[in-house]
């Protein structure tokens, strides 16, 4: 029989729908049902395409007996992780503190007012190795509840009064160079000169590691920074943890060589990750990294975009109960498809063997050598060779159509849809493919129209019809940025002016006046017993260093420097935590780098058909400018629209038809530029 979760929108909790558990989504109905019976809570946060949420399903939420200990002792509360962000975030800092460690599934138990006391990730059904079984964790805790709940609730105090320690105060503190460069050697000490990436196993991509490394070599171009990052895209690329047939990104490797993924394919891994294949295509121009970007476009494109415009979330790592299943080959499913000839040539390429190099046999196709190498070794010409290999893939992938697919996480997450229109716009200046522009704009257009409500108020998940969800601080700072690039790429006004609007609307409800910076929920929001605010850049950047950097961009491009003031305040308010471990805050790393400048503000005015003016335009986008700020002021009705916005347009003199550009870097302006040669001379400097 159904629980509570069968009326749920969110694929997770939809999963558990069919549970003998008796779950509850977090809301009031379980909260009074827990005071009013006087019971603990367990609660339990996964996501859908988490492989361990599934194992403790199988083992335990669909087992009868725990079910049982569960119904009668318990209220027991599931939550999404990826839709309720703001428990997640609250939750996890409580199994962090307690256990030194975190993940998902993520098991809480605490007292009818939502203060914990007692946390861990995946536990077994029954004990074994070491772990405390799941059933013997009940039954501990139902008795000490019966029997000695004084203990439980001084733990509780304990607890949360660690959580509410305040912050020590850094308001006065201006981080500096010195912060850019002890960030950049903390990443070089970790980085892995034989595999790229940073530490050991398992490996996390963490892009805003490389864009943060790319503008280091911009200050610093003796330095090894641009060889680490091309070093680590180079592995990312080549090996399992990239979908070699059917393209994108899985989500990390368990191994240090970035052969063995995790096989799930979450939508920001793949936004990020293409922003910093972009970034380092215009260092480089090694076009190697461009087709990154179009191998990562490809797939979300074609496999993650909803017909309504928006972007799903992620796919699973299991098909059929079994992790990977879908992604692996054997030499003989190779050859059926392709033949003995060509079967051996793909094979003998991707390191597909009968012994295999994942479980069971199975091989996950990986590039060991370069394309040049074993075109070499096999006597043949690299561009024949790259023509065949890519007509292999093309077959193989057709054929992998026909097996029983992951499941599709296809809820429409307005955060994570900022990141990847940012990655597609920013992909568009790089690269040049219209498609992605058309892309973003149809993206951005479905958040506007959708996930807006009538009072202005952005929420934060759309799925089967259903909005629902207060938008947190990651919505607001990854949308707008999302519109910032979309704005620098599209050069249509109405982008910029809905980035601004949001931008006002989050400082409203995020924003803290006593300690400055922003805190996770809004004002309007859920009363957590913890009201946090977030720095840490772990798989994701913080909304807090995304929004520093919004401010300062939207600040410089406007010339409203209150923006930039409190683009700094933000700076300041984290510069205690991020002085130790810069490297740990790359994302706010590129805030700083930003406010540091030089600066670069560069106007392009004129007829915005003209040739010149594209011409002009493709030039200051192919350019790795990270500290630019870009505006257009084209003829005719815009140009009035675009002044309201950034007054000191109106003091600029009427391009009158022509192409010009204006360039100001570090508070000086340069005589305007008005033809394409001069442009590019000086953009080569």
């Amino acid at each position: 029989m159904p629980n509570r979760l069968h009326q749920e929108k969110s694929p997770y909790l939809l999963q558990h729908a069919n549970n003998p558990v008796d779950w509850y989504p977090w809301g009031q109905e379980a909260l009074a049902r827990a005071r009013r019976e006087d019971k603990p809570i367990f609660l339990s946060i996964g996501y859908s395409t988490c492989h361990w949420c599934h194992v403790m399903e199988r083992e335990s939420f669909e087992d009868t007996e725990v079910a049982r200990l569960l119904n009668e002792h318990m209220v027991a509360i599931k939550v999404d992780r990826e839709e309720r962000p703001d428990v997640d975030d609250l939750y996890m800092k409580v199994c962090q503190m307690l256990t030194g460690r975190g993940g998902w599934p993520l098991s809480i138990f605490m007292a009818p007012d939502c203060r914990p006391f007692f946390a861990g990730t995946y536990f077994p059904r029954d004990g074994r190795l070491g772990m405390a079984g799941f059933k013997d964790i009940i039954q501990s805790v139902a008795r000490l509840w019966s029997q000695d709940r004084n203990r439980l609730l001084q733990a509780c105090d304990q607890i949360v009064g660690a959580m509410r320690e305040p912050e020590p105060r850094h308001g006065a503190a201006e981080l500096g160079m010195d912060a850019l460069a002890k960030g950049y050697g903390q990443l070089r000490r970790m980085f892995d000169a034989q595999w790229g990436g940073f530490g050991h196993a398992p490996k996390f991509p963490t892009p805003h590691q490389l864009t943060f490394l790319l503008r280091w070599h911009l200050r610093h171009p003796e330095s090894e920074a641009v060889g680490m990052v091309q070093k680590t895209l180079d592995g990312l690329r080549n090996g399992g943890v990239f979908d070699q047939v059917g393209l994108g990104f899985h989500r990390y490797s368990v191994d240090e060589r970035w052969l063995v993924p995790h096989f799930e394919k979450m939508l920001y891994d793949q936004a990020m990750l293409a922003m910093a294949y972009a970034e380092a295509f215009q260092v480089t121009g090694n076009h190697w990294h461009a087709d990154a970007v179009r191998d990562i476009f490809e797939y979300v494109m074609r496999d993650m975009q909803g017909t309504h415009g928006g972007f799903f979330s992620a796919e699973d790592a299991d098909s059929e109960g079994v992790e990977g299943l879908f992604y692996v080959w054997t030499p003989a499913q190779v050859k059926a498809v392709l033949g003995e000839e060509r079967g051996d040539l793909f094979c003998g390429f991707y390191d597909i063997t009968a012994a295999g190099n994942f479980e069971h046999g199975w091989s996950i196709p990986h590039r060991p050598k370069s394309m040049e190498v074993f075109a070499r070794m096999r006597g043949v010409g690299t561009g024949e060779l790259e023509e065949v290999l890519e007509a292999c893939r093309r077959k193989l992938f057709t054929e992998r159509e026909k097996r029983v697919h992951p499941l599709k996480d296809d809820k429409v997450l307005t955060s994570w849809n900022g990141l990847m229109i940012a990655a597609l716009a920013r992909g568009f200046q790089a690269v040049g493919e219209s498609s992605w522009l058309q892309s973003a704009i149809r993206a951005a257009d479905f958040v506007m129209e959708t996930l807006i409500d009538d009072s202005g108020r952005l929420r934060r998940r759309y799925r089967d019809g259903e909005v629902a969800h207060l938008g947190c601080l990651d919505d607001y700072a990854f949308f707008v940025w999302g519109l910032i690039e979309l704005y620098e790429a599209s050069l249509d006004v109405r982008f910029l002016e809905k980035a601004l609007s949001l931008n006002g609307d989050m400082l409203g409800l995020f924003w803290d006046e006593a300690g400055g910076a922003c805190f996770f929920t809004g004002s309007d929001g859920e009363s957590l017993i913890v009201r946090d605010k977030p720095i840490y850049d772990g798989a994701m950047p913080s909304g807090n260093s995304v929004a520093a950097l919004n401010l300062l961009r939207l600040g410089r491009m406007t010339g409203d420097v209150r923006l930039e003031e409190l683009g700094g305040q933000i700076l300041r308010a984290f510069s205690g935590s991020v002085t130790e471990v810069p490297s740990a805050h790359t994302q706010y790393l590129n805030a700083l780098d930003f406010a540091l400048g030089p600066g670069q503000e560069v106007v392009i005015a004129g007829d915005a058909e003209a040739v010149e003016f594209g011409q002009m335009l493709e030039a200051l986008h192919r350019k790795f400018a990270p500290r630019r700020v870009l505006v257009g002021r084209p003829d005719g009705p815009e140009s009035h629209r675009i002044a309201g916005l950034c007054p000191y347009l109106k003091a600029l003199a009427p391009a009158e038809g022509r192409a010009r550009v204006y360039l100001c870097e570090n508070h000086a302006c340069q005589r305007p530029i008005e033809d394409i040669e001069s442009l590019q001379r000086i953009l080569g400097r």
